[in-house]
């Protein structure tokens, strides 16, 4: 009987605009979060909420570590698809967005956003300790570090702490004798750059400010 009820319905379109209705309804009211702030949906295990419940979904791949959408040249893989596309672009070598100022070109836009910064100077990123400002939200999260005393990266080898990641990179060539800074008259090579700037200083006899 009810089967019977939705095919005549259907045929008359009355069936077809019920449905519209609630599909709108539903729509509005995931909108109307937009503007409330309202995120009804929290993730049992970090408390995060979202306000749709796809949302969620994408959020519960970082403690699964699921990683569904596979470079099909790499074989690497990432839990959401619109990294996959961006990582994609490292492959075809695109870079769609460009600077307007110096016409340096970037495959992402987030990139684009930060190298603008260059030209404008805006440092919109302050530390609340000290007031100091950064361009970039990662130097101020490593900065903020110095304040709180946390040195996270370990060295492998000897155990030695630092706060910076980039500080335990150049620690690491003590160990591995790796030295990347060639000097282009005479190839001294030297693990540290400021290092290569004092020894320019045979060539050119001129002081350089490090």
């Amino acid at each position: 009987m009810f089967v019977k009820y939705v095919k005549s319905h259907v045929v008359k379109g009355v069936v077809y605009t019920i449905i519209c209705l609630y599909t709108l309804e539903s729509n509005l009211k995931q909108h109307l979060r937009v503007h409330t702030g309202e995120k009804p949906h929290v993730c049992e295990i970090c408390k995060k909420s979202c306000s749709q419940r796809g949302g969620l979904h994408h959020h519960m791949l970082i403690h699964t570590g699921e990683k569904f959408h596979v470079c099909k040249i790499c074989k690497k893989s990432f839990n959401q698809k619109g990294n996959l596309n961006n990582h994609m672009l490292i492959h075809t070598e695109e870079k769609p967005h460009m600077c307007e100022v110096c016409k340096m070109s970037f495959s992402l836009k987030c990139n684009l956003t930060k190298h603008l910064l260059l030209h404008t100077g805006k440092k919109p990123h302050v530390c609340e300790v000290c007031k100091k400002s950064f361009r970039q939200k990662g130097h101020l999260n490593g900065h903020l570090l110095t304040h709180t005393g946390e040195k996270p990266h370990v060295c492998d080898v000897c155990n030695k702490s630092f706060s910076l990641r980039s500080a335990l990179n150049k620690h690491m060539l003590i160990h591995t004798g790796e030295k990347p800074h060639v000097c282009e008259i005479c190839n001294k090579p030297f693990n540290r750059k400021h290092h290569l700037k004092r020894h320019m200083i045979i060539h050119t006899g001129e002081k350089i400010c490090i």
